[in-house]
C-alpha cells in the first residue's frame, strides 16, 4: 500500500523496525515499493525517505529493480536518478521480476505498469540492473515470478541472465571481444 513519505509516516516505520530488529537480532531488510499512486501530502521523496529510514534504524535495503523502473514509468520520475540517491551500502539484495502493462484510463494511449511477477524482465529493467549492479557491487540477487509459472528451463536463462549480467559489469575483462 503506498505511503505518505512525511515524518510521521517515517517515526511510525522507525518504531517498527526497531522492534523488528531487535526481535530478530539483526538488520532487517525492507523493500522499495512497486507505485501507482502518490500523497499530495509528502513531505519528501520515497529515496530521502528510505535512506533516513536506514540512517535512523539501520535497517537494509532490498531494492526491488523492477519496482523502481515501473513505479518510475507510472509517477514520472527517472529510475536511474532514484538508483543513485539510495544509499549504497545498505543495499542487501536485488529483485528483478516481470510486470504486465495495462491501458491507463487516465491517460488515453498510455500504460500502466502492474507489478505482476508474470513475464520476463524487459530489456530496459536489465538496463537499469546493470547500473544498479555498477551502483552497488555483487550483491545476491532473485528472480521474482510466482504467477503464470513458466518452465524451470525459463527461469534458469532468467537467473542465467541476472548472472552474466552482474559478471560483464563488475568484471568487464571478462567479456568476449566481438570480432568487427
Amino acid at each position: 500500500m503506498p505511503l505518505p513519505y512525511d515524518e510521521e509516516t517515517l517515526a511510525l516505520l522507525v518504531q517498527h523496525v526497531t522492534e523488528v530488529q531487535e526481535g530478530l537480532g539483526r538488520p532487517y531488510l525492507v523493500e522499495n515499493p512497486s507505485s501507482y499512486v502518490g500523497f499530495g501530502t509528502s513531505t519528501m521523496t520515497e529515496v530521502e525517505f528510505l535512506a533516513e529510514l536506514v540512517r535512523r534504524t539501520g535497517c537494509r535495503l532490498l531494492c526491488d529493480v523492477s519496482n523502481v523502473y515501473l513505479s518510475a514509468h507510472n509517477m514520472g520520475y527517472d529510475a536511474y536518478v532514484y538508483l543513485d540517491g539510495l544509499p549504497a551500502d545498505a543495499i542487501g539484495e536485488l529483485h528483478l521480476g516481470g510486470f504486465t502493462p495495462e491501458a491507463d484510463e487516465g491517460d488515453p494511449g498510455g500504460t500502466f505498469l502492474i507489478d505482476s511477477h508474470a513475464s520476463p524482465i524487459t530489456a530496459p529493467v536489465w538496463d537499469l540492473y546493470a547500473h544498479a549492479v555498477r551502483r552497488f557491487g555483487p550483491v545476491p540477487t532473485m528472480i521474482e515470478w510466482d504467477n503464470d509459472l513458466p518452465p524451470v528451463a525459463t527461469l534458469l536463462a532468467e537467473a542465467g541472465k541476472a548472472d552474466a549480467v552482474a559478471r560483464d559489469v563488475c568484471h568487464p575483462e571478462s567479456r568476449r571481444a566481438v570480432a568487427g
